[in-house]
């Protein structure tokens, strides 16, 4: 099983990247949703509030690992010889997990692109755990800054700058699909 770790900030785009890999059968783990499912499982709104309360009280709670070692059962219940990509790795305690876990066949890669796209992006696509309120996407980011973000993007095996068109950043992907998927 060939898997590729996908970090960056949010709005980057790496749900598009996630959509571009499950249109060429890939599998995608998006850790952002398993966040949701306990959210939802606890009966609570899945808005950004209570979505970063729960990543972080079960990172305080369980170890600052806790969405990685959750992430690798579920790619290991995933169809063998598949490509997978995991959507969402935000620190380096989750990129140990990973590495640890899955060893060379995994491959960290970062997408960048600079704060207003971002913030533009999300303000666009309006889902439930974004805002249309730049200051509190500002405090989001901080959130993932906290977690250790910046230095997983800067260690990336490998990098994606997202700051063109939509159509130029899909050939990316693809471009990285074809050369890492194997």
């Amino acid at each position: 099983m060939r898997v590729l770790g996908f970090t960056g900030m949010p709005g980057s785009g790496k749900s598009e990247a996630m959509e571009v890999a499950k249109a060429r059968g890939a599998t995608v783990v998006r850790m952002g949703d398993l966040i949701w499912e306990e959210v939802e499982r606890r009966g609570l709104p899945r808005d950004a509030k209570h979505v970063g309360e729960i990543a972080n009280g079960l990172r305080e709670t369980h170890g600052k690992d806790v969405w990685a070692l959750r992430t690798v059962e579920r790619i290991r219940a995933s169809p063998a010889g598949r490509l997978v990509l995991i959507d969402g790795i935000r620190s380096n305690d989750e990129v140990a997990v990973f590495r640890r876990e899955l060893g060379a066949d995994f491959t960290l890669v970062a997408i960048h692109t600079d704060q207003s796209h971002r913030f533009d992006r999300m303000v666009r696509r309006a889902r439930a755990d974004d805002s249309a309120d730049r200051t509190v996407l500002a405090g989001r980011d901080e959130r993932e800054l906290n977690w250790g973000i910046s230095r997983t993007i800067a260690l990336a095996d490998e990098m994606l700058v997202n700051d063109s068109t939509l159509d130029a950043f899909r050939q990316k992907v693809v471009a990285l699909l074809d050369r890492l998927g194997r």
